[in-house]
Formats: structure tokens, sequence, C-alpha cells
């Protein structure tokens, strides 16, 4: 592989042609720079987690654990805190790649999975699950999938007018939420105290217990999805454009918006099936991704690095925080994401009163 350097005339500004073999694609220079930084900034956060906890291992026997040889502390490492581990990382990758790919078809920051329903509607299925007496991990990932499909294609058919309209997609997600949370309570009241208690640690997002029997389907379904995700990479640059350019260049906006929802929907289903609703880690990365790049578009691979990062760091601290007491997940990507939300709502008033002449 080499990098070939072009006039500034045949490539865009910030980017390097790069030959692979008898190919070739386009790097953005600052996109790359900040995935190796958040490449080791997650390896460090890695090494943390595995290394802090009720007893602390020391980093060198965490790498021996890693390399298989053997170690007095495999038990803890490889047993009790890689699996947990291993379930943050993917589901933080799914969660940042699935807001991201829906906030590009939404063209709207403040679209997730859990802002629009998505996540509602995995939740609101399992509890329905659980409160008929399914409890099995085995069985509840799934379920969560169909709920969160379901509750896409809702907003989705209600949203389309001739098209897919960012306000609308967004009001009508925020809509079928509120909902969908309604039934999911009321599911609860009607249930056994003890179901309704696990269910309601399951609705805050929670790695508590999740071992290899989550982590191994939840890597084989992403590795799966990959394919697509490699599509979805090249898609969200032609969607970026506005509908005029896109259809002039020969591109059919509603089959590719349709299969990057799609593929986003079926992300944070998988996600939420794994953890739960591990709220605003959808919105969040893909945000702070764009920001740090500074790319016309959302950057897939920086969106997935920075969900994996918030999931580990937030569940590293919600173990210890108040230790021995272990906090879910979610409540500390709550606690980050809801100030955020609130600054996004707020900030794109302004910006609308700015350019309405003022006016609310």
């Amino acid at each position: 592989m080499s990098t070939v350097r072009t006039s500034p005339s045949t490539r865009p500004a910030g980017y390097a042609l790069v030959r692979a073999g008898r190919g070739s694609f386009l790097l953005h220079r600052r996109a790359a720079v900040v995935a190796l930084c958040l490449v080791g900034l997650l390896a460090a956060a890695c090494v943390a987690y595995l290394c802090v906890g009720e007893s602390f291992v020391a980093p060198g026997e965490v790498v021996k654990v890693l390399l298989g040889q053997p170690s007095p502390d495999e038990l803890v490492v490889a047993d009790l805190r890689l699996p947990r581990l291993t379930v943050g990382l993917l589901v933080g990758i799914a969660f940042g790649i699935a807001g991201a790919l829906i906030q590009t078809v939404a063209r709207n920051p403040l679209a997730s999975p859990d802002i629009i329903g998505i996540s509602q509607g995995a939740g609101a299925v399992t509890v329905a699950a659980l409160t008929f007496g399914v409890t099995s991990y085995a069985v509840l990932p799934y379920l969560s999938v169909l709920g969160g499909l379901l509750a896409a294609a809702l907003v989705y058919v209600f949203a389309w007018r001739g098209g897919l309209h960012a306000g609308r997609f967004v009001l009508i997600g925020i809509g079928f939420a509120i909902a969908l949370r309604s039934v999911t309570t009321l599911l609860m009241t009607k249930g056994d105290y003890l179901v309704a208690q696990q269910a309601q640690i399951w609705m805050t997002g929670s790695l508590n217990g999740r071992g290899w029997d989550i982590a191994a389907p939840l890597g084989w379904v992403l590795l799966a999805l990959a394919p697509a995700v490699l599509w979805a990479a090249r898609a969200q640059r032609t969607v970026s454009l506005d509908d005029d350019t896109a259809t002039a260049l020969g591109v059919r906006l509603g089959p590719v918006r349709l299969g990057l929802v799609a593929l986003g929907v079926v992300l944070a289903s998988v996600a939420t099936g794994a953890a739960g609703p591990v709220d605003f880690v959808a919105l969040l990365a893909p945000q702070i991704a764009r920001r740090m790049t500074r790319t016309a578009q959302i950057p897939l691979l920086c969106s997935a690095l920075t969900g994996a990062v918030i999931v580990v760091l937030a569940d590293l601290l919600a173990r210890r925080l108040l230790s021995p007491t272990e906090l879910p997940v979610g409540v500390l990507t709550a606690a980050v994401g809801a100030p955020y939300l609130i600054w996004l709502i707020v900030r794109s008033r302004g910006v609308r009163s700015v350019r309405g002449g003022g006016k609310a």
C-alpha cells in the first residue's frame, strides 16, 4: 500500500489518494489520525478495565492472560472481566455505527435509536417477554431485535410522505418512543415484583453478568454485517448530498436511505438485546467523532471507536464509582448524554432564530 501525491485540483482538500494493489481510495488525513488516537485510547481503557476491580491485577499479569500464558489471575481476567469487556466493546461499536447511519439519513443530530423509538421498541418486547416468563438471555436478544425492527418500521411508515422528511422522521420517532415507554411501564406494573425489578435493571442498560454466551453471538452478527457496513460507508457520501444533486448523479435515494436506516436499526437492536438500552451512546458517539474529524459526513470508523470508548469507560466507572455497589452502565451514559441532548436542542433553536431574523 502506498500514498500517492496528487495535485489539489484532482482531490478534495484534506484527502490523500491511497493505492492498494490495483485499487485506490481517498483517505481523510485528519480522520486517520483521530482513528489512530482513538485506538490508542481504547487500548488503554481496555487494559485499565481488566486491571481495576475489587482486586487489582497488574498490567503484566493481564498481558500474560491475554497471551494464553499461565497466571494466578486467569480466573479474574479471563472468566470474569474479559467477557464483559468484550460485550461492552461490541455494544459500543454497534451503537456508534447505528447512530451515525440514522443521523446521516435524518440529517439531524437528535436522531438516534434511543430518541426515535427503536430502543423503546426493543425494550417493550423484551419486558413483555419477561412479564410472560421468558427470562433466558439466549432468547431475549432475538426478541429485542424483533421489537426494534417493528418500532423502526412503524416510524418509517408514518414518517413517509412521498419522501423521508428529516424533521417529521424525528418528531414521529419521539412520539413512538413516548408511547412505547408507557407500554413498558404498564407491563412492569402488571408483572411480578421480581420480574419487574429484573426488567427495570435491564431497561437502564447493564453489562453485569454478560459473558461469552452473549459476546459470541453478538460478535458473529457484527462480523456478518461488516460487508453491509462497508457499503454504507460509501453510500452515506451520496446521501449527504442534497436531493437534487444526488438525483442528478443517478442515485436512487429512496432505496439507499432505506438500506442505511435498516442497517442502523439492526445494529441498534442487536446491541440493545445484548446489554439493554444503553442510552445516548448512539447520540453522542457520531457527533463527537464528526467534531474531532471535521469531515463532511459522519465517519463510521471513528463513530464505532468512539462508541466503544464511551461504553468501556462508562462501565469501568459504573463498577468502581460507588464500590462495592455497582451501577448500570446506562446510568453513567445518561448522566453525560442528557445534558448534551439539552445543549443540542438549545443550540439548534438558536441557529434557527439567527437564520430567521431573530424570530422564535
